[in-house]
């Protein structure tokens, strides 16, 4: 407890069991430090995530023994794919135990080695001190992530008077040195000759917080910026250079200006295989230029002709001084165009999830922090929220955990509980972890969810639909009665099922003090457009068919429309 608390600590997620009793009654003695119990350990790791997104801080959460800590594994998984500093510490047998199939033993260290950025078995209560101070050091510095701490029940139990240190080194760890001047030149120079420049920023520019920077470069060179799934909000979307995301569900604008462009700087990605599609055929005119801090992501699947290895916050300084204003007036006059003939439309006369989001951000402004699951919802939510501020937006990419939006928004709100948090969930993956109702209403946690039931696994049916010749396998989705759900929970509930009704359902799960389910009965076969069928080339993009405009790339061999 006094590890948490020298971290600046000030709240936790776990569940108690056996072996981390010892740990449950110290916490009596520590209130500055808030333990949220959970209705599964899944979603103490989904709230430490949410948390960790929400604030730039690394997010704790506390798992017993065996199944305990084994639930854990999911959301764990989720923070290594996208980067997310967390500590998860979890209970384990006596340690003279170990080994011999002790009651809830699980060689949770050995499971988590491949999904973690480090873990520890710790057997001495001597090595306590240190580990602890070096689980948050290693989570939160570099290339952020997850540490996993395991402590046998004895260990809880003894006593050690060793000394937290003052300086943590640990063998082969290194943070990146410093920006190289040489690189940061060639990137410079890059700039200055490009013709149809562009910018991908992604979630590096969050966690090394740089959307300073990066909107300075932006407006200083006149360089257009899309942004990755994950790095929605690092760039506000109601400036004029901002294309909004792109991707196999990105904005059209977006992916016609890097198929196009002659430079393509990647700044803080990973060049995601849902943003690349194809990676033959990605960009195929532009020079790549990436700036990351892990050099192992550097060609891993485009290969650059220069990069920039470091802190982003040290590189976009250092390139703002570099670099001169310069103007490309044809390009982005082209990318007016585009953006005015390829918009995200939402088609009238029926009750969409589309209209449903585009209600919600006009109604919070684009200023609350939304949380979303994984599909068509999250999809829609990428495209229809305008997110302006970094930190708002927080969403399972890499992994793409459903289940994951609204433990993730409750997260986030016992971070901020001054802001506005909506979880954005279809009704598949609410079912997942709905449970956590109880811990919202038990903790007066003020989430407001915007749970779009259209009766189906949305994203997978639209894919039965496109790709299996509309034969639909186990994609209808029975869900409860929302309402006496949210009875027996005893939150506030609201249906709404026509556009008539829609702003003002919004405006009374605002004004509610407490957790409110708003549950929008939208069009069931409702898709998901524009679409790059996954792994194909970007060109061969599915537009939108309620959109009047040709197609905006010549017909590629063998794509489909």
């Amino acid at each position: 407890m006094e590890a948490l608390v020298r971290q600046g600590v000030d709240t936790i997620f776990g569940y108690p069991g056996g072996v981390v009793l010892p740990l449950y009654d110290e916490m009596l003695n520590w209130p500055q430090v808030k333990h949220v119990l959970v209705r599964h350990e899944q979603c103490a790791a989904h709230m430490a995530d949410g948390y960790a997104r929400a604030t730039g801080r690394v997010g704790v959460c506390l798992a017993t023994s065996g199944p305990g800590a084994t639930n854990l594994v999911t959301g764990i998984a989720n923070a290594i794919m996208d980067s997310v500093p967390m500590v998860a510490i979890t209970g384990n047998v006596n340690s003279w135990a170990i080994g011999k199939d002790a009651f809830q033993e699980t060689d949770i260290q050995g499971i988590t080695i491949p999904i973690t950025k480090h873990n520890y078995l710790v057997t001495d209560v001597n090595d306590l001190p240190y580990v602890l101070e070096e689980a948050f050091y290693l989570a939160g510095t570099g290339r952020k992530g997850p540490v996993l701490v395991d402590i046998p029940k004895d260990v809880f139990q003894a006593l050690t008077d060793a000394p937290f240190p003052d300086k943590i080194e640990r063998r082969g760890y290194k943070l990146p040195p410093p920006v190289d001047p040489a690189q940061i030149a060639e990137a410079a120079r890059l700039i200055a000759e490009a013709k149809r420049p562009v910018m991908i920023a992604g979630a590096g520019v969050l966690w090394s917080e740089s959307f300073d920077e990066l909107r300075e470069l932006a407006e200083k060179t006149n360089i257009p910026v899309i942004n990755s799934l994950l790095g929605l909000g690092t760039f506000p979307r109601d400036h004029e250079l901002s294309l909004g995301m792109m991707g196999m569900h990105g904005e059209a604008t977006g992916t016609l200006a890097v198929q196009q462009a002659d430079l393509v700087m990647g700044v803080g990605i990973r060049f995601d295989d849902r943003l690349t599609g194809d990676t033959k055929t990605f960009a195929p005119n532009a020079k790549i230029l990436h700036f990351d801090l892990d050099p192992s992501e550097v060609g891993k699947t485009v290969r650059p002709v220069a990069f920039v290895i470091g802190d982003l916050k040290d590189a976009l300084t250092e390139l703002n001084k570099a670099v001169q204003p310069r103007e490309q007036p044809d390009w982005n006059a082209q990318i007016k165009q585009w953006q005015r003939d390829y918009p995200l439309v939402v088609p009238e006369g029926k009750f969409l999830s589309r209209t449903v989001l585009r209600a919600l951000n006009e109604h919070t402004n684009g200023d609350a922090i939304v949380a979303t699951d994984v599909g068509q919802h999250q999809m829609w939510t990428s495209q229809f929220y305008k997110f302006k501020k970094p930190y708002s937006w927080l969403s399972s990419g890499g992994l793409g955990t459903m289940g994951y939006g609204f433990p993730a928004a409750m997260g986030a709100k016992f971070a901020h509980p001054d802001k506005e948090v909506w979880a954005v969930v279809g009704d598949g993956g609410f079912q997942m972890t709905l449970q956590e109702l109880q811990t919202a209403v038990e903790y007066g946690c003020n989430v407001k969810i915007c749970l779009l039931n259209n009766g189906f696994l949305g994203m997978v049916r639209q894919w039965q639909e496109l790709f299996y010749d509309n034969r639909y396998s186990s994609v209808a989705m029975g869900s409860p009665d929302f309402g006496k759900l949210a009875d027996a929970y005893g939150l506030q509930f609201f249906r709404c099922s026509r556009e008539e009704d829609l702003m003002e359902t919004l405006k009374g799960a605002t004004e509610h003090q407490g957790p409110v389910l708003c549950e929008f009965v939208v069009e069931m076969e409702e898709n998901v457009f524009p679409m790059v069928p996954a792994g194909t080339n970007n060109s061969g993009i599915i537009m939108d068919p309620a959109l009047d405009a040709p197609h905006p790339f010549a017909e590629p061999a063998g794509a489909k429309r």
